[in-house]
């Protein structure tokens, strides 16, 4: 295993190492039910792993936007509170990937440009993390992309409150990503969770940032 990465990487770094260990070959797994993707809630939660399994599968793509700032941050956003699902959590743009899209990251690009007026104009794909999975089914391929500042952002208030930049060096900081647990029908569920302010990112968020850590700093 190699050894973790010291100290924070600057913007110019990050980017480098995203473009030389990432690549945008559609990991494999996104539909296939023989193949199980060794990311997922079963990270943090060995059990959910079998629930997770048997659930139909849920294609999905969200995109990570890594803003090129002299220290470069995350763009996240906070779900609508009225969603009957999620409400109110802390995740990254995105959604199911539809037939008519080319690929996950089209996925990822169209969904951000819906949710929250983010044009691709300023974003560059620089590729695909490892295949998440979730307990209710979701395959998800997060899209790690660097966005260029001076962008402009128009909120779908149907979907997202609020947009928020949270440092990478802050996120990337083992020290501040915990195990949490909570009751999930009459089970005991364990999660990652980082609290960043009065932000709290857990989860899926935090489970897709734990694989960017993984694979870009160690």
């Amino acid at each position: 295993m190699q050894e973790a990465v010291t100290g924070a990487l600057t913007a110019a770094e990050f980017f480098l190492r995203a473009r030389e260990r990432l690549t945008l070959a559609v990991p494999p797994g996104l539909t296939d039910p023989k193949v199980t993707p060794v990311r997922g809630d079963h990270d943090a939660d060995p059990v959910m792993r079998k629930i997770a399994e048997v659930r139909p599968i849920r294609p999905a793509a969200v995109l990570v936007p890594i803003v090129d700032r002299p220290e470069p941050t995350v763009l996240l956003t906070q779900r609508a509170q009225h969603l009957p699902d999620h409400a109110g959590q802390v995740s990254f743009p995105g959604g199911k990937i539809d037939k008519a899209d080319a690929d996950p990251r089209e996925s990822a690009l169209r969904e951000a440009e819906e949710e929250i007026g983010l044009n691709r104009a300023h974003v560059e794909p620089l590729g695909y993390l490892d295949l998440y999975m979730t307990t209710l089914g979701y395959r998800i391929v997060p899209v790690i992309a660097r966005v260029k500042p001076g962008f402009a952002l128009k909120l779908n208030t149907k979907e997202v409150d609020n947009t928020f930049e949270v440092p990478l060096v802050f996120l990337m900081d083992q020290a501040n990503v915990q195990r949490h647990s909570r009751d999930w029908q009459g089970m005991t569920r364990h999660y990652y969770a980082i609290t960043f302010g009065e932000r709290y990112i857990w989860g899926v968020t935090a489970g897709i940032l734990r694989n960017l850590y993984d694979r870009i700093y160690r």
